[in-house]
């Protein structure tokens, strides 16, 4: 008997669902970056064994919207809570479980399995460490204040979501991933597969060419910039040995533009070229990479430009 299912992962801004993504899946299909918001669509990523097939899909941090583009990310992930098989909301140690309570109520609806997932222990160990290098308590007594704190979280969200299954995690350093995977395979349905057993995902190249490039640049630049640039591929053509590509980096203002380019073109080269190294290493292929920046005011705000961008939840 086969089994195959849509497992959704869900939650608040920054809370590590792109790590835990990219570690179920076992490659990189989602940008994970230290700053919030930085996945806007909903991303599948497909895991295939001979008699199982699990379809995650990766969503947007929820968060009241202030502006359409936010909107449309808030579909994506309320649209994760209407065609799932089983629900894996995320949390971390340190997040306020009352946070969103308009999202969380409708979790607390739903009759299909809820797994949630305190993740970030690690880094209740890590706090642990630095008083032990402090002198100021023994490794013993530390190890049962990290057990207390977590199980005061435990029984937070234990009130909030009664109906949930409770699973504290690493999602960094793969803690508690494989039983994770364990006990979705058990609560899947028996179904045939529902896409070609070698495929990864449902995005074309072009996505991940634009997501790697956004993700340079939430890295790479500060403020506001990351969050009013969306990344556009005009060409992409592909031979045997290399890749030909040229996008065009949208931002709201001329300001914005002179930053993204920097002075003589300094910081739209290193863009280009920290984007080429890692689209070369994803597509295992030489990467000719044409980079250009133009403005597009209130991009974020207008229903049609983000059509064009992807953000369609349907």
């Amino acid at each position: 008997m086969h089994k195959a299912g849509f497992v959704n992962i869900v939650g608040n801004p920054n809370v590590g669902k792109s790590t835990l993504m990219n570690q179920l899946v076992g490659e990189r299909i989602s940008i994970a970056t230290f700053k919030a918001q930085t996945t806007r669509h909903r991303i599948m990523g497909i895991v295939n064994t001979d008699d199982m097939q699990i379809v995650f899909s990766d969503t947007p941090g929820v968060l009241k919207p202030n502006y359409k583009m936010q909107e449309m990310m808030l579909a994506f992930s309320e649209s994760a809570l209407a065609d799932a098989d089983v629900l894996l909301y995320v949390t971390d140690v340190v997040e306020n479980p009352e946070k969103n309570m308009d999202f969380l109520g409708k979790v607390q609806k739903m009759s299909i399995p809820v797994i949630l997932l305190i993740n970030k222990i690690d880094s209740l160990e890590e706090k642990k460490d630095e008083r032990k290098d402090k002198g100021s308590s023994n490794g013993k007594k530390s190890g049962s204040e990290i057990q207390q704190t977590l199980n005061g979280i435990v029984e937070k969200w234990h009130e909030l979501l009664p109906n949930a299954e409770i699973l504290p995690i690493s999602a960094k350093n793969k803690f508690g991933v494989d039983m994770l995977l364990k006990r979705i395979g058990e609560l899947l349905p028996d179904s045939p597969p529902y896409f070609d057993k070698d495929q990864l995902t449902d995005k074309p190249a072009r996505f991940f060419v634009s997501e790697i490039i956004r993700e340079k640049v939430l890295l790479y630049y500060d403020k506001e910039i990351p969050y009013s640039v969306e990344v556009r591929v005009e060409s992409f053509k592909e031979n045997d040995k290399k890749i030909d590509i040229r996008v065009v980096i949208y931002v709201e203002r001329d300001s914005q533009k002179g930053i993204i380019i920097g002075h003589q073109g300094v910081a739209l080269k290193k863009l280009g070229t920290e984007s080429r190294k890692s689209l070369e290493k994803f597509f295992g292929k030489k990467i000719y990479l044409e980079t250009y920046v133009k403005v597009d005011k209130d991009w974020r705000s207008s229903d049609r430009e983000l059509n064009i961008f992807g953000y369609n939840p349907e």
